[in-house]
């Protein structure tokens, strides 16, 4: 006869990534190497890739085929706004899973690691000499939203990543918000900084990412992507979901 083992711990809640999708093909390839990557974080933790929209599989989906399975949704978002206040909570409500839903990843120090190390690969000094303290700076360049909170989430990371690199971080927009990226340029040459980086604050490859990028009059880093940060950052939204009361569970 078989015997339960009541001792035993019930299985963790999946991890559902939450993508928002895009056209550009670059961005599924660099979300599913950053889910890779968690899972090579926590081997034996079952993770899974939905988006709110553009591409498959649909977070709707995703859930749905987790049938009974509770379920943690970190959004690869970057700030608070629409999608994370509304979509994606509204999405979880109407799966049969129980679902949590995670902060977003930002602000973060993590990110502003992450950020850092993409500028250094852009070409930024490791060590920046005195030139680049006193004449340099950094956009901080995000694709912008009309939520308020957004941009104080944005603007805390700037401040992150201000710290880190000892010069002035700005942050700009793709839309929604203001400044652009050029009027960030030209601020910021008015204030006598004339080398000026793109820090590209979105997590995969797009068509915003690409026309804050064209708009640097130095350097442009490339997304967040696959960063090692960005997997940690991660697991630690989903583990302090799991650490959240009941009460809250979407």
């Amino acid at each position: 006869m078989t015997r339960s083992h009541p001792h035993l711990a019930p299985p963790p809640p999946a991890l559902v990534l939450v993508a928002h999708g895009s056209r550009d093909p670059r961005a599924l390839t660099t979300v599913t190497t950053l889910m890779d990557r968690v899972r090579e974080l926590r081997p034996g933790l079952s993770v899974h890739l939905g988006h709110i929209e553009l591409n498959e599989p649909l977070l709707a989906d995703t859930l749905a085929a987790l049938g009974d399975t509770p379920a943690v949704l970190v959004p690869l978002l970057l700030s608070r706004g629409y999608h994370v206040k509304h979509d994606i909570p509204e999405m979880a409500a109407t799966a049969r899973v129980r679902a949590r839903v995670a902060p977003p990843l930002g602000p973060h120090p993590l990110l502003a690691e992450a950020l850092r190390d993409r500028l250094l690969e852009a070409g930024w000094p490791p060590v920046p000499d005195e030139a680049v303290r006193r004449g340099g700076a950094v956009i901080l360049a995000a694709a912008g939203s009309r939520d308020p909170d957004s941009a104080r989430d944005t603007r805390r990371t700037a401040r992150l990543l201000a710290t880190r690199l000892g010069v002035p971080v700005l942050p700009a927009y793709a839309c929604a918000a203001t400044p652009s990226v050029p009027t960030a340029v030209r601020t910021l040459t008015a204030r006598g900084r004339h080398r000026v980086a793109v820090a590209s604050y979105f997590t995969a490859p797009g068509r915003f990412a690409a026309q804050c990028a064209q708009a640097a009059p130095w350097l442009a880093s490339a997304p967040l992507g696959d960063h090692p940060a960005m997997a940690r950052l991660i697991l630690h939204r989903y583990e302090q979901s799991c650490a959240t009361p009941l009460a809250q569970v979407a």
